[in-house]
């Protein structure tokens, strides 16, 4: 069995809203062979925060590339190249200073800084 489907989990939730417990529920829809363990996670999500679909705000994996720290580096290694032509770094350079990956310097520049319009960044 994959995971459940948000579909699924409205449909579980009307369900336990009526009344129905786990077992009920899985023999209502035998199709989708889902576990006791998942159905009952479901309806207990349901019976805590009234919605089977909602996450609990800050779960999920911490974010730990574009931290402050490395935002405002990326911000100082990149902001300082301008006006300064044939001065500029690479993304894998300036990688290599944060101490993270390239990617993670483009996507920072990209979502988290605003100083890019006279800067250059070459992908290497």
């Amino acid at each position: 069995m994959g995971k459940v489907s948000s579909a699924d989990k409205m449909k579980t939730q009307t369900l336990c809203e009526q009344g129905y417990g786990a077992k009920t529920i899985m023999a209502v829809y035998p199709q989708n062979f889902w576990k006791l363990s998942a159905v009952k996670k479901i309806c207990k999500r349901v019976d805590q925060t009234d919605s089977a679909t909602e996450r609990k705000a800050g779960s999920g994996r911490p974010k730990s590339a574009r931290l402050d720290t490395n935002i405002a580096r990326v911000e100082e290694l990149i902001c300082s190249q301008e006006g300064q032509s044939g001065q500029h770094l690479s993304t894998h350079e300036i990688a290599a200073k944060v101490d993270t990956s390239g990617r993670s310097v483009c996507r920072t520049a990209k979502k988290d800084l605003y100083c890019l319009n006279n800067a250059t960044l070459l992908y290497v």
